[in-house]
């Protein structure tokens, strides 16, 4: 470890603290359905979708309403993208010639961009033609993205209301985050990045000599624009198999600084609209306080883990982090805090393979996703995952001050303990168990590369990945399989929706309900003792999917003996 790492990991968390306020208020304007400057040149543009699709933005919806329009719309996007995959042959904008993608792959790709999981069983140049990236994939990054913070803006308006019947309308909050603010930040951000060196063409393939006197075929593509959006929806999909530690799509250190830097200024600015939106910042500020500890803990082990590099190569006499699976341009330090920062949210993207991190550092993005990836989170799933567990927090609490649980206003009854249980419980049961079937399955144990305990985490990690709908992998696994295509297809999709609609549920329950002025007998939620109830619980529950894991993978592994079949 040196200085100059965590220069750069402070300095990263405290840019980020500095955007927090400019980048919360902007979302509480489009939370409140306000004007903007840029409605000027995007207003005509919004009101004439509202015209085309035949939408009154002002018409409210209760909860299962909102819910009901949100699955349609995934659903139909969903269809929409597998269409493209397996029609890519014979569309328009493939210079390669590429075929069209196989029924399970193409059911695959087209929940997991719907989901903004962005798991990638395919080799992006190799696979997916410039339309497919552009139409099929990019437009979900958008979309999904925008799902996401509309999520999140219905349940702050469940605990903002007073006796309220409606959380809001799905189509004016989907139009005005993408319009307002998901495009044009990504119209700078793309900029940015072709003039940093990232291509942006519909040229298919170049070919050059190189130093050696090869010639060699180098892809290009529309890259820039799906980077951007990549990386400020949270989304993580790569256009090249490398991800981010691709230099077409990261090329330098500025540009991997940024790339971090987007992935987590929305979840930092969401913090900020909540407390506002509840009428009281401190209570953002508080949720915020929470995620930052809980972010600096892990990153502090990822990077102490390797930067201590790997004792069995010290023992013969090479010095040094671990280097192995990481880029000379970025490091260490940068590259275990995007370990961090991409499982602390629901990204995925990666500069460097986590299959090739210590124990320890691989331990990291592990345990950041199934905490349920609400250490700052994506791009509304973070906040609304995290206000999950305020609720049961504030219930723990209530229990031990013996009265009637209390969250910025509202009665936390046993309907809403049970709705966030509910949702809650989705990450242990389908990454235990969909993990445990493929350790005793032979379609599951011919997807590992690697034999014994690494060969288990390759399947957890992938199970734990689709669940938490983050997208990264321990890529050691084969996962373009009818198995793990068809598992990871159902896990992704249960961990998107089967959290929201119970999540919808409780917004309806709490808008509903009457608001409670704060009382002595009332349990404080912005103070020290207060983040640190909320820093435990998270780590408590996220235990119940972490600390099984353990114990499954000794279990499987003895199980798979039995059959003849080795990890």
């Amino acid at each position: 470890m040196t200085l100059q790492g965590w220069a750069l990991i402070l300095g990263f968390v405290a840019i980020l603290l500095a955007l927090t306020k400019p980048v919360g208020a902007w979302l509480f304007a489009l939370y409140e359905g306000r004007r903007t400057p840029l409605h000027v040149v995007l207003g005509p543009v919004e009101r004439g979708f509202y015209k085309l699709a035949g939408i009154d933005p002002n018409a409210q919806q209760g909860w299962r309403r909102y819910a009901l329009h949100m699955l349609i719309f995934n659903v139909a996007l969903m269809v929409f993208t597998y269409a493209v995959l397996r029609l890519q042959y014979y569309l328009p904008g493939n210079p390669q010639g590429l075929a069209g993608l196989t029924p399970h792959l193409a059911f695959n790709t087209a929940i997991s961009f719907t989901t903004n999981t962005n798991w990638q069983s395919y080799g992006g140049e190799s696979t997916m033609s410039n339309l497919s990236q552009m139409l099929g994939l990019t437009i979900h990054n958008f979309l999904s993205a925008a799902t996401g913070i509309a999520l999140a803006f219905a349940l702050f308006r469940g605990f903002a209301g007073r006796e309220a019947k409606t959380i809001g309308n799905f189509w004016a909050d989907m139009t005005r985050v993408t319009l307002y603010l998901l495009l044009p930040i990504c119209v700078v951000y793309t900029v940015f990045l072709i003039a940093s060196g990232v291509p942006q063409t519909m040229a298919g393939v170049v070919s050059v000599d190189t130093l050696e006197g090869v010639r060699q075929s180098i892809l290009l593509g529309p890259v820039a624009s799906q980077e951007a959006i990549k990386m400020l929806g949270t989304n993580g999909g790569g256009f090249f198999n490398a991800n981010s530690a691709h230099p077409f799509e990261n090329p330098t250190a500025l540009t991997n600084f940024v790339q971090m830097l987007s992935i987590f200024v929305i979840g930092f600015g969401l913090t900020w609209c909540f407390g506002n939106a509840v009428g009281n910042t401190r209570q953002g500020w508080a949720i915020l306080a929470a995620m930052i500890l809980l972010f600096l803990g892990g990153v502090s082990v990822a990077y102490w883990a390797e930067a201590a590099g790997n004792p069995v190569l010290h023992q013969l006499g090479v010095a040094g982090g671990n280097m192995e699976g990481k880029e000379v341009r970025f490091g260490v330090a940068a590259s275990a805090l995007f370990a961090a920062v991409t499982t602390a949210a629901s990204c995925g993207a990666v500069n460097a393979m986590h299959d090739s991190f210590t124990a320890l550092g691989g331990m990291i993005p592990l345990f950041n996703m199934q905490l349920g990836e609400v250490v700052i989170g994506g791009v509304g799933a973070g906040i609304y995952g995290f206000l999950l567990f305020a609720i049961l927090a504030v219930f723990v609490a209530g229990l031990m001050v013996g009265r009637t649980p209390e969250y910025v206003g509202k009665k936390i009854e046993s309907r809403e303990v049970k709705l966030a249980v509910l949702a809650i419980a989705v990450l242990p049961l389908f990454i235990l168990g969909l993990t445990a079937l493929s350790c005793v399955t032979g379609q599951g144990l011919a997807g590992p590369l690697n034999k014994g305990p690494h060969g288990f985490g390759e399947i957890l990690y992938a199970f734990t990945s689709a669940v938490a709908n983050n997208g990264s992998a321990f890529a050691g696994l084969t996962a373009a399989t009818p198995w793990y295509d068809g598992l990871l297809g159902v896990a992704m999709w249960v961990g998107r929706f089967f959290i929201i609609v119970p999540m919808l549920a409780i917004a309806g329950s709490l808008a509903a309900k009457k608001h409670v002025p704060a009382s002595a007998g009332s349990f404080p939620t912005t103070g020290v003792l207060w983040v640190g109830l909320l820093v435990g619980i998270v780590l408590v529950l996220g235990g119940l999917t972490f600390l099984p894991s353990l114990a499954l993978g000794p279990i499987a592994d003895h199980l798979a003996m039995i059959r003849g079949q080795l990890f």
